[in-house]
């Protein structure tokens, strides 16, 4: 089953339950085109909740603690799967809702919770709002965040964690499986996500042949939902890009945490780029913020990549023309492609209070 069979299908033509029987419905952002929509049933609804409690679980949230839930509301499926994860758990939930960020710190001063949720490229917007009100991150209350809805690389794992000094693990899920419950990353071993094989059936295939792969080896993450009921799906292509290996904290199978997406590979001159190598680069270059964007354009018919960085908030007397031509080695040493990077100041990369959307197309511009 693939995404457009889905699409072609919206909104119900899936469903595969009298409609009497949805008690809710939720949707993609349908920014590629129709909306994707998601049913639920009481059902659904209720074995979601337990994943996701077991997510928190899994991620050290105790029922004695406060969460703080900074995923959007609404049709995404983050906000609310998230919020009843938490009270599943019997934990508190502070349902905050993504933007307003520094509000987001004022709730984290003053209702001190010990772990929080978002995508990790907000958390570095709250990083940054700390340093602006002159605020010591490392003295906040907060020791676990889980974060998702995007790829993110272990370098940007380390900026958090030390920013912060806490523990930060990876959730996956997907809006047209069951959102944020299908896997998360246990905080014994930080090795990647758990998947909840009772739910869901993992393979790997090769995304060019379909044939599936062995454990252990790269390529498409796959899906077979065993316990839904509104919308079952047979053998899902994902997209995402991962490999399945044993458990370690838990005795379900892991899968790697996501590198890329098949569907968001550049490939530039004949070389694959995916934006979570960038990133690496940006994170391991010193006096560059962690925020990015990748331009993509032709110049003399050639396919082009044109970088787009912003020097640190602490580091602002760096010298930006050096900083750029230490990133370009760099991502032409580590990952074969020549890039141009422009280095801004403080703020000129703009933000994201979501996913982040890194790259920009504009190769059918001369």
């Amino acid at each position: 089953t693939v995404k457009t069979d889905l699409r072609d299908e919206y909104p119900f033509g899936l469903c595969a339950v009298p409609l009497k029987e949805v008690v809710r419905v939720h949707a993609s952002s349908g920014t590629t085109g129709k909306p994707i929509t998601g049913p639920y049933t009481a059902e659904d609804l209720d074995q979601w909740s337990q994943c996701m409690a077991r997510n928190f679980v899994a991620a050290g949230v105790g029922s004695e603690d406060i969460v703080q839930n900074a995923y959007g509301y609404g049709l995404f499926t983050g906000g609310l799967g998230a919020h009843y994860g938490i009270e599943r758990l019997g934990a508190t939930v502070v349902p905050m809702g993504g933007g307003q960020t520094e509000k987001q710190v004022g709730l984290i001063t003053d209702l001190k919770p010990r772990g929080i949720m978002m995508t990790p490229s907000y958390m570095l917007n709250i990083l940054e709002a700390y340093y602006r009100l002159g605020i010591d991150p490392r003295g906040s209350s907060l020791e676990i965040a889980v974060f998702g809805a995007e790829p993110w690389t272990e370098a940007m794992r380390k900026e958090i964690e030390d920013a912060f000094n806490l523990n930060a693990v990876d959730i996956y899920g997907l809006s047209e499986v069951m959102g944020p419950g299908v896997a998360n990353e246990c905080v014994e071993t930080k090795d990647g996500p758990t998947i909840w094989e009772d739910h869901f059936y993992p393979e790997i295939i090769n995304p060019e042949t379909g044939e599936v792969v062995e454990d252990g080896e790269s390529g498409e993450l796959v899906f077979t939902t065993l316990t839904k009921e509104a919308l079952p799906l047979i053998r899902y292509r994902t997209r995402d890009l991962t490999r399945l290996l044993p458990g370690t904290a838990r005795s379900m199978r892991r899968m790697e945490k996501i590198t890329g997406r098949t569907d968001d590979m550049i490939i530039l001159r004949g070389v694959n780029v995916f934006p979570t190598q960038v990133e690496e680069q940006v994170m391991a270059t010193a006096g560059l913020g962690p925020y990015f964007q990748i331009e993509l354009f032709k110049a003399n018919r050639m396919d082009r990549m044109r970088v787009h960085v912003e020097i640190d908030v602490q580091f602002q007397g760096a010298a930006k023309d050096q900083t750029a031509r230490i990133l370009a080695k760099r991502i032409k040493d580590f990952i074969g492609v020549s890039a141009e990077v422009n280095v801004g100041d403080p703020g000129a990369v703009a933000r994201s209070q979501g996913k982040a959307v890194r790259v920009v197309d504009n190769r059918d511009e001369e």
